[in-house]
């Protein structure tokens, strides 16, 4: 089922998600239902916050941008109460977008490698170093369960500069192919 993803403005959004057990109801129809929405919206990332759930599962499909970068290729994933244990590496600038935040991308630093803790949706452990452009799309759809979103990256006056963008979006003055929740609606 294709779910309505929640836009800038949604009080969900900066919440912090709180971790979940392997007896929550339903998981796997969550866990299709996400990446059923995150596709419909041609999205490479989706966080439960998103979908209006405080709760900590990501689901990330990477194989579509591989014709790009080949080692993406069979990058599917989902995270079940994911926590970065450590980031390091460079810190890398690079565009970033969001369904959250239709028609809007800034340039973003992030670290070009992180060490994270997390189950699958089988609720076994991983402890696992991601790098590169993994790195990137796990580090924005984390900060999704911690209350933030990829604009508290850039600086004040980019902030001022998307003033008005992220003014519509509150308001619901936003076209996009996909369902959505404004505050508005």
């Amino acid at each position: 089922m294709i779910l309505p993803v929640y836009l800038y403005g949604n009080p969900i959004l900066r919440k912090v998600a709180e971790d979940i057990t392997a007896d929550y109801l339903e998981l796997s129809k969550l866990v299709e239902n996400m990446f059923e929405t995150m596709y419909n919206a041609e999205g490479v990332g989706l966080a439960a916050p998103q979908i209006g759930l405080g709760i900590r599962v990501v689901v990330i499909d990477l194989d579509i941008i591989s014709d790009d970068i080949p080692e993406l290729k069979g990058f599917k994933k989902t995270f079940i109460n994911p926590h970065i244990l450590e980031k390091s590496g460079e810190e890398v600038s690079q565009e970033e977008g969001c369904l959250s935040l239709p028609g809007i991308h800034e340039s973003v630093k992030r670290s070009s490698r992180i060490r994270l803790q997390y189950m699958d949706e089988n609720f076994i452990l991983h402890d696992e170093v991601f790098e590169g452009y993994k790195a990137r799309v796990i580090q924005h759809e984390f900060d999704h369960l911690d209350g933030k979103m990829f604009i508290d990256h850039t600086s004040p006056i980019r902030k001022q500069l998307i003033k008005s963008k992220l003014n519509n979006i509150v308001s619901g003055k936003v076209n996009c192919s996909y369902r959505t929740k404004s505050v508005r609606k």
